[in-house]
């Protein structure tokens, strides 16, 4: 019996050890090299990065608000009014437009896609905070591609929202700039802009009223406007900025399942001063362009709408070709 019990204690204990859970990342501080399972307890020097180019976006897109790659083009849309996405080359230049006939622009704040549809998230909700009318146009690709886009409505409203009162412009919890879509499922990224976190809601991928649940609350110490998610690769790249204008992008990887917060969170701070980044897209998950809408109050700020080339190689080559 004693043999047995010797045997099982160290089994048992061979199996801890090769499923230590620690911190994964070698660029992380406290990265642990016996560690084989990632806990998201990795921290990180604070790192920032500038763009390798940066281009100015035509009068038209004065308030781009969100970016995808799609059939070799960069594509972004206004975020009031227009409803027109457009198709830019690698410089910025309009090379395509297309109209989205009888549907409105309340507030478009971010657009993205998966392999058969695109989608609009008509979900902007700063200024009252009080919007009942919050939803998704769903496109589906091949028609968009001939100007003759097929649009479907994926509406929804927060569980935790019960106050449909008038609020003070940038106050509310429940207003949404940024959204990733899955196989099965819609996440969204609210901005918290009291507590300057993110809420991260579901719902399903799905026409119709949907009630979108709390999944997860992440602290972002700032303002989330995009996202641009890699599923194969388990990468999230989200952009923001504070509530002093200062842009940054915060990325989530290497996560269980749909458990963003499960893994590692970086935030990378940008050198632009007082820019409103408002969309991102990327192909590999190393290269990135972000557009920020115009940003003028004279004499104090001049920024016009501009498109940035960013690599973030360094700080993800390790982990996306692991």
């Amino acid at each position: 019996m004693r043999n047995l019990f010797l045997i099982f204690f160290l089994i048992t204990t061979s199996l801890i050890q090769a499923q230590m859970a620690d911190c994964t990342d070698p660029l992380a501080k406290n990265f642990n090299p016996k560690a084989t399972l990632n806990d998201g307890s990795c921290e990180y020097k604070k790192v920032k990065t500038k763009a390798e180019s940066t281009q100015k976006l035509s009068d038209t897109l004065r308030e781009t608000s969100g970016l995808i790659a799609f059939d070799n083009l960069l594509w972004t849309h206004n975020d009031d009014h227009d409803i027109t996405i457009y198709g830019l080359d690698t410089l910025g230049a309009i090379k395509k437009k297309i109209k989205l006939e009888k549907v409105t622009n309340t507030d478009w704040e971010e657009i993205t896609q998966d392999s058969n549809s695109l989608y609009i998230g008509d979900f902007g909700n700063n200024y009252q905070g009080n919007r009942r009318d919050l939803h998704i146009l769903r496109i589906e690709k091949k028609s968009f591609l001939t100007n003759t886009p097929i649009i479907d409505t994926i509406a929804f409203s927060y569980a935790d929202q019960t106050d449909f009162s008038i609020q003070k412009p940038n106050t509310t919890n429940f207003d949404c700039e940024a959204f990733v879509v899955t196989k099965d499922s819609i996440y969204l990224f609210t901005k918290q802009w009291k507590s300057n976190k993110t809420g991260i809601y579901t719902i399903p991928k799905q026409t119709g009223n949907h009630i979108a649940q709390l999944k997860q609350t992440i602290d972002t110490k700032g303002l989330i406007t995009a996202a641009t998610y890699l599923e194969s690769k388990k990468l999230i790249t989200l952009c923001g900025y504070s509530k002093h204008g200062k842009p940054f992008l915060y990325l989530l990887y290497d996560f269980k399942n749909n458990n963003f917060s499960s893994g590692n969170k970086r935030r990378i701070n940008l050198q632009f001063s007082f820019h409103q980044i408002e969309g991102i897209s990327t192909t590999d998950g190393l290269h990135y362009y972000l557009t920020n809408e115009a940003l003028i109050l004279k004499p104090i700020l001049n920024v016009q709408q501009q498109m940035h080339y960013i690599d973030l190689s360094s700080i993800l080559q390790s982990y996306l070709h692991n």
